[in-house]
């Protein structure tokens, strides 16, 4: 138990949201998100050249009317869905412990959050970066805000994170609760699991002795030494216990990657590229659920819950079925609570 003079902040980590779908809010967070050099790894003048000549003039007009079709009456549903689990984890961990949400881009900011725990008397943070899968440009790149900005801090906290979860049993038991009813209400033909992609090169540097990642298609079977950080093999990972879970025959379910952006080679299979495989199989009732989100967000309510159903149906598809993300069901509050407790913070 901790000294009755500590207390524990509890850090919750998300990747981000504008403040609003205006198409100069959009800017503003994409101009920060694509900056970061974890984002867009190339070297500073290419990266330079992508954000201000490519993608700033054209894509905030787009992807504002994208978030504008998913907007609600509360604010951003990845901001809405991240305060609902913050306020019932709060609630389960008790007054022992104080929780915060802070996003790695946009706001409430990592800084902020931070200031808040530290004014509230913490000492000792548990930091949960929100990214099930780890990659370099979510988890490594919260991670990193989160250790400059708590070094700013003249009593620095000590830190504790809590690792990527793509396999925990907790993770894995929460998606089977929230995918099950969502399968016996719609009975599909097939289940396809979609994950946010990643640049190759990016696998490619996650790679420990530079011969294994994406050298042949197995590579991604199994997790060992050589690759313990990649995030296309935790995603087959964490599709493996979720298909075991669900008593998913193996024919029954596939893997696919969306959210590509730029003309460098991304990790396959393209979920764009499946969708008109699977209608050509024969496969019409189609259910989509996104385990490399924790959080209903763009990437799952605009992506695949409107532009994949609007592509399944005109490749002959019947009714395509968005699996709702964990969001604060009660299952997944159960398991970040546990990983808190267990972390030795109450």
């Amino acid at each position: 138990m901790p000294n009755r003079e500590s207390r524990t902040g509890v850090l919750l980590v998300n990747l981000g949201t504008p403040s609003t779908p205006s198409i100069g809010d959009v800017r503003r967070y994409l101009r920060e998100f694509l900056s970061d050099p974890r984002v867009i790894d190339s070297n500073p003048l290419a990266r330079s050249l992508l954000l201000y000549a490519v993608v700033l003039p054209f894509r905030p007009r787009r992807s504002a009317a994208a978030y504008a079709k998913i907007w609600t009456a509360q604010g951003s549903p990845l901001l809405v869905h991240g305060h609902a689990l913050a306020e019932a984890v709060q609630k389960q961990l008790g007054d022992e412990l104080t929780v915060a949400l802070a996003m790695r881009y946009g706001e409430p900011s990592i800084a902020s959050a931070l200031e808040a725990l530290a004014r509230g008397g913490a000492d000792r943070l548990v930091v949960l970066p929100l990214f099930p899968q780890y990659a370099s440009s979510s988890t490594g790149s919260a991670l990193q805000r989160v250790y400059q900005e708590a070094g700013r801090h003249w009593n620095v906290a000590a830190l504790r994170v809590i690792e990527p979860f793509y396999d925990e049993p907790g993770f894995i038991a929460a998606l089977c609760e929230r995918t099950r009813p969502e399968l016996d209400a719609f009975a599909p033909d097939h289940v396809l699991m979609s994950y946010h992609g990643l640049p190759e090169r990016q696998i490619r540097k996650s790679d420990r002795v530079g011969t294994h990642c994406l050298r042949d298609e197995h590579c991604c079977d199994a997790i060992g030494t050589a690759n313990p950080r990649c995030y296309r093999a935790q995603c087959f990972a964490t599709s493996r216990a979720l298909a075991g879970a669900l008593e998913l025959d193996d024919a029954g379910w596939s893997v696919s990657f969306q959210s590509r952006l730029g003309r460098t080679p991304w990790i396959r299979p393209f979920t764009d590229e499946v969708l008109p495989e699977l209608a050509a199989r024969g496969v019409r009732r189609l259910a989509v659920a996104c385990p490399s989100f924790v959080a209903d967000c763009l990437e799952t309510l605009e992506e695949i819950g409107l532009r994949a159903a609007e592509q399944w149906s005109a490749c002959g598809g019947e009714a395509l079925r968005l699996v709702p993300c964990l969001n604060a069901h009660p299952s997944w509050v159960d398991a970040v609570c546990a990983w808190v407790r267990a972390r030795g913070a109450a």
